[in-house]
């Protein structure tokens, strides 16, 4: 099993122990970040782990480690030195392990720490990539039988990510710490057990002073109780959602919300990839059952897979694939979902005589314009690039056009229904509006399938404008549930339609 490690970076020893105690159900030890301390407040260290009342690392990073230490070698190694002086035979009132990065040779520091039982963990950290030869640093980094080897590296790259698992496999029964930093990273940190990983690291999220100790450290409670990361074993079944950026992806959220509720031994983690190659490579090597495909994915994975569900060929587009014993097989729930959600809205049973403008020539238009197709009703296609957007519109006979002074004009005679499918206006993007030349007139049915922010600045002038308006959330439920149904080969669960949310 991992441990989940609470990374303490407040300026105060107090401070410290207050977010300790409020995140005490969901850590199994914590991690000192004495470099984070205000300098009178390092000379208080030692008395530390008996206020703890849990297993603490003693950490003194320097600033070229990623840590804010930027003092004199000579002084951090005098600072380590007292905080292992004086040790008690009762083990808990001592620094249960000390990092130690791979160039510090201080024999009498070490001898010190091993003899009150506090444990090595001999540390190096790559801010700039994956190193070439990663199996030979983990090996290298173990000077004595007893230390742990900790290994934080930086992919940039899903191939780079995938270069940690491999490492991870080809060292599987070596006692170590290996984790990505950063997005790319993301995962390895969550499927620690995975890895084979001693520890996980975790940040307090919501403390404005306790800034994360590493770059892509996940908040500790989601850990502990979303990804139940204490909890996995060889038997927990992987899922996962891909993309990129996946800054607002909500999708673990739900399905391990899901997993919870229903008790399945099942995590569902997010690996942002830039390249489907390497994605399905890593997917393929450490057993993902399911995966749903987001931007900008969706089109591009059919030339991957080895079935097709004929609604995903018909839309030309995936967002979810599931694997078999004969490869990958993908599907479409955007389609569906989408239906159902703007039927509901506009309280009608098909889209016979009404005239829709579909923003965007993606993915999702792609499920966007199928549907409103199937449901009878007539549409214009607007993008940016205007050849996309025709090549969209032509196998349904829908007009299409860019998105300029002439593409505002035909919306006005397309304006029964509008729906907005690109990632304009996304939380953690562009706070833009993609059709900001077209004055709404207040009778339209607008929907924006983005569901962060809840209000896009689309969204928000067409409500302003009296209009009805609808986001994606209701969309995202919908298509997820369909989702659960590939993954789990059964309906999603009456009883949690209203108690999972995203």
């Amino acid at each position: 099993m991992a441990r989940i490690c609470l990374c303490l970076t407040g300026k105060t020893l107090s401070r410290n122990l207050e977010i300790l105690e409020k995140n005490r159900k969901y850590l199994d030890l914590v991690e000192l970040r004495v470099d984070c301390l205000e300098p009178d407040e390092r000379f208080l260290i030692r008395r530390f782990p008996e206020q703890a009342g849990t297993p603490v690392i003693l950490t003194i990073r320097r600033d070229v480690d990623g840590g804010q230490y930027a003092g004199g070698e000579g002084a951090r190694i005098t600072l380590l030195s007292k905080a292992l002086a004086f040790a008690e035979a009762d083990r808990r009132r001592n620094f249960a392990y000390v990092d130690l990065e791979e160039d510090l040779n201080v024999p009498s520091l070490e001898e010190a720490a091993r003899t009150f039982g506090t444990r090595i963990i001999r540390s190096y950290h790559n801010k700039q990539g994956v190193d070439t030869d990663l199996v030979g640093k983990i090996q290298s980094l173990r000077h004595v039988g007893d230390e742990i080897p900790k290994v934080a590296v930086t992919p940039r790259t899903i191939a780079d990510a995938r270069r940690i698992y491999q490492a991870a496999r080809e060292t599987e029964n070596f006692e170590k710490i290996l984790l990505g930093m950063g997005d790319f990273g993301i995962n390895t940190r969550i499927l620690a057990w995975h890895l084979g990983s001693y520890l996980s690291y975790a940040a307090a999220w919501g403390e404005p002073d306790m800034p994360s100790g590493g770059p892509g450290q996940p908040d500790v409670r989601d850990l502990a109780e979303l990804y139940r990361l204490r909890e996995m074993d060889p038997k927990t079944r992987l899922f996962a959602v891909t993309g990129f950026p996946l800054k607002a992806t909500g999708s673990p959220a739900f399905f391990n919300k899901v997993f919870a509720a229903e008790n399945i031994n099942a995590v569902y983690v997010p690996f942002p990839a830039d390249s489907l190659e390497g994605f399905l490579a890593l997917a393929s090597e450490i057993g993902l059952e399911g995966v749903s495909v987001t931007v900008p994915f969706k089109e591009q994975i059919l030339s991957y897979l080895q079935d097709t569900s004929p609604e995903a060929a018909s839309v030309g587009a995936c967002n979810t694939i599931v694997k078999n014993a004969n490869g990958w097989t993908g599907y479409n729930t955007d389609a569906r979902g989408f239906s159902d959600s703007l039927l509901e809205f506009i309280g009608e049973k098909n889209l016979r005589g009404n005239k829709v403008t579909i923003i965007g020539a993606g993915g999702v238009a792609r499920a966007v314009a199928s549907e409103v197709f199937r449901l009878k009703g007539r549409a214009l296609i607007l993008n940016r690039t205007t050849v996309r957007a025709r090549e969209l519109a032509i196998p349904y006979h829908f007009s299409w056009g860019g998105i300029d002074n002439q593409g505002m004009e035909q919306m006005y005679q397309f304006s029964d229904i509008i729906i907005q499918t690109t990632p304009v206006g996304m939380e953690g993007g562009v706070e833009a509006d993609p059709v900001a030349e077209y004055k709404f007139y207040g009778q339209e049915k607008v929907m924006d399938l983005i569901y962060k922010p809840e209000r896009t600045p689309f969204l928000r002038r067409a409500e302003l404008a009296g209009c009805r308006v609808m986001n994606g959330y209701d969309m995202l439920l919908r298509q997820a549930r369909y989702q659960y149904k590939y993954y789990m080969e059964r309906d999603f669960p009456s009883q949690l339609m209203t108690r999972i949310q995203f």
